[in-house]
């Protein structure tokens, strides 16, 4: 294990006793969980879809965890200017990005979400969660502190160009995250309750105008409502790998509702986990998630920066929402939607994408000693 004296003053020196080394340690146990799911949930969608190698979707996911863990850790290391200039050039970006995914992206499933790069097909929108909490923290807290800035105002035209690129997309799922997590922070900085109340009226318009306007979005709520509404051979056949699963599981490699689930190793891999680990094991992995979001909380829970208290509400509640809906959609909890489970779903862009968020959350809530910037 690798220690560095406390009079140590490097830059890796000073970020060894200042980061929060139990947080690293509980992610690094969810993506090894997230390694032992793909390697148990993928091999059957390989060939299913006809890849000769059936380790294919194993290798990727570790091909891309590691520049994920790297992301994380060297994202870690930046002061709170270079973490707020960081998320803002990734922002940027990003929404660039999910732009040009209206001219050039593939449609799939009848959206366009990626652009298809050598080797990789990238979701510029899996970046763009991570990035404006922070850029939203940031204005937020500007507004406070600085009374002729206008970073409520901001604030709102960033949060309306993001929508509306994503509604355009269309991806409801990352469009609802984005919205929480922004409206959250709103609330909690302390602004206008008018603004706060008129906002969270658009949001449930916003919500009842993606049932009327998007097809695919009113059929997922009429299949969860009533199941006689439509194809519902997904939900129906997690559910019944949970059913099959029981209390301890069948085993490592031995459930058969992975050889028919389309979305496996992805979307619903919390199902192979019930089938083959059981209900304690997603018990386990259900409190790990808990553990990682209330310790980030816990960071920041007499926080006198403004701007790092929101930030960090921010991320650790994308993560909690993502795993909330990935889990709930499994467990019919809630209509199916295409997310993924953080750090366990295959996904590169994903895994990217929550490395930079993790990375910046431990930057932000490193020991700060002295006046802070």
């Amino acid at each position: 294990m690798i220690t560095f004296d406390r009079t140590d003053q490097s830059v890796f020196g000073r970020w060894w006793w200042t980061v929060d080394r139990v947080q690293l340690e509980a992610l690094a146990l969810l993506m090894l969980e997230g390694t032992v799911l793909i390697a148990a949930a993928s091999p059957p969608v390989a060939v299913r879809i006809g890849i000769d190698n059936s380790f294919h979707f194993v290798e990727r996911h570790a091909m891309m965890l590691l520049p994920s863990v790297a992301i994380m850790l060297g994202v870690s290391l930046l002061t709170l200017r270079g973490a707020r200039r960081a998320a803002l050039a990734v922002f940027l970006a990003s929404l660039v990005l999910v732009a040009l995914t209206m001219v050039v992206g593939v449609e799939i499933k009848g959206a366009k979400r990626w652009i298809h790069l050598p080797g990789l097909s990238l979701q510029p929108s899996e970046f763009v969660k991570p990035a404006f909490a922070v850029v939203a923290a940031w204005l937020f807290s500007l507004s406070k502190t600085n009374p002729g800035f206008p970073g409520v105002t901001v604030s709102i035209f960033a949060y309306g160009v993001t929508a509306g690129l994503l509604l355009l997309q269309p991806d409801v799922g990352m469009w609802f995250v984005v919205t929480a997590v922004w409206f959250t922070q709103f609330f909690i900085a302390g602004l206008n309750i008018i603004l706060v109340v008129i906002l969270g009226l658009l949001g449930v318009a916003g919500i009842v105008g993606a049932y009327h306007l998007l097809p695919h979005v009113k059929s997922r709520v009429d299949r969860f409502l009533d199941p006689e509404a439509g194809d519902t051979f997904q939900i129906t056949r997690s559910m019944e790998a949970f059913a099959n699963g029981g209390a301890l599981g069948a085993g490592p490699g031995q459930g058969t509702v992975k050889f028919g689930l389309p979305d496996a190793h992805a979307d619903f891999i919390f199902s192979v986990a019930g089938e083959e680990f059981g209900l304690f094991f997603c018990l386990f992995l259900i409190l790990l998630f808990l553990f990682i979001v209330l310790r980030g909380f816990s960071r920041v829970f007499n926080e006198n920066n403004l701007f790092v208290m929101l930030a960090v509400s921010g991320l650790m509640m994308q993560v909690a929402l993502q795993a909330m809906v990935n889990m709930g959609s499994s467990l019919h909890l809630i209509p199916t939607k295409g997310m993924t489970l953080p750090f366990i779903s295959y996904g590169g862009s994903s895994l990217l994408a929550l490395g930079f968020g993790m990375g910046l959350a431990l930057a932000l809530t490193r020991k700060r000693f002295g006046p802070t910037e």
